[in-house]
C-alpha cells in the first residue's frame, strides 16, 4: 500500500521534526522541572526521565525504525536489521520509562496505576514488544517460510502503525499544566511536533519507496 508522493524527501521533514521534537522535551525537563534522575531526594526528577525516554524512545526512535524500510538507500537485508535494532531500542528506552515512572510513585508513595494514562501504556508496550518479537520470529530468525511472511506482512505492518499511533495518542494525553506562560507554549509546541513527526512518519510509511528493486518494501 502506497500514496503517490516520494518516502525520502517526507523522512527529511519528519527528521527535522524529530530533532526539535527531542530538543524541546529536553528543554522542558531540564529547564523548567529542574532536571533528570535515577536516584534523587526530589522524586520530581525521576519521573521526569519518563516523559523524555517515552519521546525519544518509543516516538521518535519507533518512528525512525518504520521510516527506514521506505527512506534509507540500503540493501533491504540491512535495512531489515536496522528495523529490527531501532525498534529494539524504542522498546528499551519505553520500558525504562516506564519503570522511571514506576520507580517514582513507588518511592513518593503514590498508588500505581489509577489512571487511563497508566493503562493505556501498559497495553501498549505490551503490544509493542508482542509486535517485535513476532517480527524477530517471522522475518529475521528463524524466519517463517515464504508463504507466512509475505501473508504476515501486511498485518505487520498495519498492526505496527496501529500501534505507534496509539502509542503518540496517549503519550499525548495529559492533564495539562494549570497556567499560561513559557512553559505552558513550550508543552504545547512540543505536543504540535509530535503530532506533525506522526504524521509525516505516516506518510513514509505509506509512501512511494525508490525505485530499485532491493529498496522496495516487500516480504522478506
Amino acid at each position: 500500500m502506497a500514496i503517490g508522493g516520494k518516502a525520502v524527501p517526507l523522512s527529511f521533514v519528519a527528521h527535522a521534526l524529530a530533532v526539535a521534537g527531542a530538543v524541546m522535551v529536553l528543554v522542558w525537563c531540564i529547564y523548567f522541572l529542574g532536571g533528570l534522575a535515577w536516584e534523587a531526594t526530589n522524586k520530581a526528577l525521576i519521573f521526569n526521565l519518563h516523559p523524555v525516554l517515552m519521546l525519544i524512545g518509543l516516538v521518535i526512535i519507533g518512528g525512525q525504525a518504520i521510516m527506514s524500510y521506505k527512506s534509507l538507500p540500503l540493501r533491504k537485508e540491512v535495512k531489515k536489521v536496522i528495523h529490527l535494532v531501532l525498534h529494539a531500542i524504542a522498546l528499551i528506552l519505553g520500558i525504562i520509562g516506564i519503570y522511571a515512572a514506576f520507580k517514582n510513585h513507588n518511592e513518593s508513595g503514590i498508588a500505581n496505576l489509577y489512571s487511563l494514562h497508566s493503562w493505556l501504556g501498559i497495553v501498549l508496550i505490551s503490544l509493542y514488544g508482542i509486535q517485535w518479537i513476532y517480527g524477530f520470529l517471522i522475518f529475521f530468525y528463524p524466519g517463517g517460510t515464504l508463504g507466512l511472511r509475505s501473508a504476515s506482512l501486511p498485518w505487520h505492518v498495519l498492526f505496527g502503525l496501529l500501534v505507534y499511533v496509539l502509542v503518540k495518542l496517549t503519550f499525548l494525553e495529559s492533564s495539562g499544566l494549570a497556567k499560561y506562560g513559557a512553559e505552558a507554549l513550550l508543552v504545547n509546541f512540543t505536543a504540535i511536533v509530535t503530532i506533525l513527526y506522526g504524521v509525516f512518519v505516516v506518510m513514509t510509511a505509506l509512501s512511494q519507496p525508490p525505485p530499485e528493486e532491493d529498496y522496495g518494501y516487500s516480504a522478506i
